[in-house]
């Protein structure tokens, strides 16, 4: 009997370049799970219609619409729970999830980050970037824990930072290399290869 495959519960807020590139790779065979639904916490997020256009459950839960975090979570939760999800997937989610979120799907977050973590954590890590003057950038993929960009490194990739480069020329290479890695990660999470110990993070044959 074959195992049951992951179920995805994918977080967005924007375009969902890197919610594609876990489509695209479902759909190529290279990751083994289902995308169970998409939320995203803006209306406008193009996110949605990404999902929409591959058949996949999309719904926004407009942080708008709730006065603070707490009852925002919740929703955010029960849509995940409804859906099944067994790895939340944080894919240019542009809300910090408090501890409340973490402990509930505790292990089964992973985030993608556009700097070469620890370095440049936040929000504006391609301008960081640039104002510290570093010659190599890159992403992370990480187990999200209570911190902010702060939890076990799963998989990274370099990109030379190059003379003359803006925010946007760093952010597209960059980019390329989020595609390629995040999908990589899911699918050692979906064989089960990731050991997690402290902060290091095992690749098991």
């Amino acid at each position: 009997m074959t195992e049951a495959k992951q179920k995805l519960g994918v977080l967005c807020s924007g375009r969902g370049t890197d919610l594609q590139s876990i489509i695209d790779a479902i759909g190529r065979e290279e990751v083994d799970a289902e995308i169970a639904v998409v939320l995203t916490d803006k209306p406008e997020a193009f996110a949605l219609q990404r999902a929409e256009r591959a058949g996949i459950k999309a719904v926004c839960v407009n942080r708008k619409q709730y006065e603070d975090r707490e009852p925002f979570e919740e929703a955010l939760i029960e849509e995940l729970e409804d859906a099944g999800v067994t790895l939340v997937v944080l894919a240019g989610f542009m809300r910090i999830l408090t501890p409340v979120f973490v402990r509930h799907f505790a292990g089964r977050i992973m985030n993608i980050h556009p700097a070469l973590l620890p370095s440049f954590p936040g929000a504006h890590a391609h301008r960081d970037v640039l104002a510290y003057g570093v010659k190599v950038s890159g992403c992370t993929v990480h187990f999200v824990d209570e911190g902010t960009d702060s939890g076990p490194i799963i998989l990274q990739a370099a990109v030379p930072v190059l003379d003359g480069d803006t925010e946007e020329t760093l952010g597209a290479r960059v980019l390329e290399q989020e595609h390629i890695i995040y999908p990589q990660a899911i699918q050692l999470y979906c064989e089960g290869r990731l050991q997690v110990d402290g902060r290091h993070v095992r690749i098991l044959d």
